[in-house]
């Protein structure tokens, strides 16, 4: 059970205990009110509305702003009915409405459902009637005004704080369950794949010819499952949030090395999505234009509010006006896949290059403002 539904169900036994204390009053006063008729149907009133809300405010779908207006309604007519029922002469002098404590129940339920703000707006348009009804301002007539005000800032403020740090436990417990497994995994592929990839490039070697190409390709997989292994799961700090690692560990071979920061480099899944494929067209071109065998190098820089990935090979560089040249035949390998992307995230490419300095392609994208409830609370 999570603390809203604690909350809720805390504010239907309060209602319960309120509706009680203020059948007491009627029983004892009613004998000196001007409708004593009217005051017990609105107690009968209060007592049916007290189980439906209870009910509905226990139901999630239920719990919506049209019922908690309804709420607000009913409970204000309750509060407004004692100007026909009690004498206003004793409300002016600080006499107890007929709900009662009663009445902060929907601002409780506001504060709750809302927030600090949404508890302060019901607490004044109540506090408001009730000031109607006393006809003039006293510090016997503000008590009920200034308690409704404090208890649905604060409410509503606890509350909020409560659920974030639920929240966070939550993703921290999550994180955590993440890490044992991946450890667990790593142990068995430790222990069986790893060892046996490593076994076949070492005899590949040795026997050279087609084995050691075997041998080559057995070390590249070895590679890249130790970089997967050592890679942490995705980070959450807001829906739909990964770690850029992540997307880029399967790049890591034998011939490619990732850097990466200690830290997850949390991005919107669709932006990091995009930025691996931009560094997987850079490495393919690599690949091509320079051989299987030339080594690359990624590195991801995370600068707060941007992120920075930098793909480097020493190979023998591009020649003056070659990119410009392959975009005007129609090639869009580099001014699509990667300048493309990237610019389509808000972000630059730089290309340094030169003949036998090898290539060194910039990607820098602007981490995006979070978004609401999704990054921050």
């Amino acid at each position: 059970m999570g603390l809203e539904t604690t909350l809720w169900r805390a504010i239907a036994v309060f209602r319960v205990a309120a509706l009680g204390y203020a059948a007491i009053l009627i029983a004892n006063n009613f004998r000196g009110w001007s409708r004593p008729v009217l005051g017990w149907a609105v107690l009968a009133l209060m007592v049916a509305w007290t189980g439906t809300v209870g009910w509905a405010y226990l139901t999630p779908r239920l719990r919506r702003w049209p019922l908690l207006g309804a709420d607000l309604l009913v409970t204000g007519a309750c509060l407004l009915a004692s100007r026909w029922v009690i004498p206003p002469a004793d409300l002016a002098h600080g006499a107890p409405t007929l709900p009662m404590a009663w009445v902060a129940g929907p601002v409780l339920a506001w504060a709750v459902a809302g927030g600090r703000r949404a508890g302060l707006i019901s607490g004044l348009l109540l506090g408001a009637v009730d000031l109607s009804l006393r006809g003039r301002i006293a510090d016997v007539t503000v008590n009920g005004t200034v308690l409704l005000l404090l208890s649905g800032v604060i409410l509503g403020y606890l509350t909020r704080i409560g659920l974030d740090a639920e929240r966070r436990l939550q993703r921290a417990a999550e994180r955590e369950a993440s890490a044992r497994e991946r450890d667990r995994l790593a142990r068995g592929i430790h222990d069986s794949v790893l060892q046996v990839l490593a076994l076949v490039q070492r005899r590949g070697a040795e026997l050279g010819g087609e084995a050691a190409d075997l041998g080559r390709l057995a070390g590249e997989q070895e590679a890249t499952l130790r970089a997967l292994v050592r890679s942490d799961f995705p980070e959450t700090p807001g829906r739909g949030a990964v770690d850029l690692r992540a997307k880029l560990s399967g790049y890591a071979s034998g011939t490619v090395q990732l850097a990466t920061p200690a830290g997850p480099v949390p991005l919107p899944e669709n932006v990091a999505a995009e930025v691996a494929a931009a560094v997987g067209s850079a490495l393919d071109n690599v690949r091509v234009h320079c051989g299987p065998e030339q080594p690359a190098w990624v590195l991801v820089e995370d600068e707060g509010a941007a992120v920075t990935v930098t793909v480097r090979d020493g190979g023998p560089g591009i020649p003056a006006g070659r990119l410009a040249a392959a975009e005007a035949d129609g090639r869009l390998g580099v001014a699509q896949s990667i300048r493309g992307r990237i610019r389509d995230l808000g972000g630059t490419v730089e290309i340094v290059t030169g003949p036998g300095q090898g290539t060194e392609v910039e990607l820098r994208i602007p981490r995006p403002e979070p978004a609401g409830e999704q990054w921050a609370t």
